[in-house]
């Protein structure tokens, strides 16, 4: 459980983004996005026991590379394609996690469990089918984002209730998978 709670963390600036940028402006909600990051990278240095994460490196970069671009090609982005540029960029985040073989869950859980489960091919496999599961909960994200940015015939909430379900899915996933693989005696 400790391990989902420091995940779910890790999606902190995302959440500062949104807040922000619909109380402030876009560029506003970008720049927390990655204030809220780099904090999380800089936790990540300074706490004993803690290492840096590629979720945590790529959302750093993910935000200052978006509010750099919005504040010097001053865009007018609205809600949904922003919101379409930074879930696409989350999602890439994961999925390159997964391609260079280090699935971005794997770091969180080696923090909450002993050095000689770290290599165990059941605790890997697990690892690897979480990610898979976030990276499809961020394509969903991704595509309800192009239905609420580009097909304005169907309702708004539509996007937004595919968004929460797909996020509550995987945050529900996380917890089940592993708990289902060690009931079933495959851990």
């Amino acid at each position: 459980m400790e391990s989902e709670k420091t995940i779910l963390l890790a999606f902190s600036p995302f959440i500062a983004f949104v807040v922000i940028e619909r109380l402030v402006s876009v560029p506003a909600g970008l720049a927390a996005g990655a204030i809220v990051a780099a904090a999380l990278l800089v936790r990540d240095l300074v706490t004993p026991g803690r290492h840096i994460k590629l979720l945590e490196i790529g959302t750093v970069l993910l935000f200052v590379a978006l509010t750099i671009y919005a504040l010097t090609n001053n865009v007018q982005w609205s809600i949904a394609t922003v919101r379409l540029r930074v879930d696409a960029g989350l999602m890439l985040i994961v999925l390159a996690s997964i391609a260079v073989r280090r699935p971005f869950t794997l770091q969180y859980a080696r923090e909450t469990v002993s050095h000689e489960q770290w290599d165990s091919a059941d605790f890997v496999h697990i690892n690897y089918v979480i990610s898979a599961a976030w990276a499809v909960a961020f394509g969903t994200l991704v595509l309800a984002d192009i239905v609420m940015a580009y097909v304005p015939a169907l309702p708004h909430s539509t996007g937004v209730i595919a968004t929460v379900a797909a996020l509550i899915a995987a945050v529900k996933f996380t917890s089940w998978y592993p708990e289902q693989r060690s009931n079933a005696g495959m851990t």
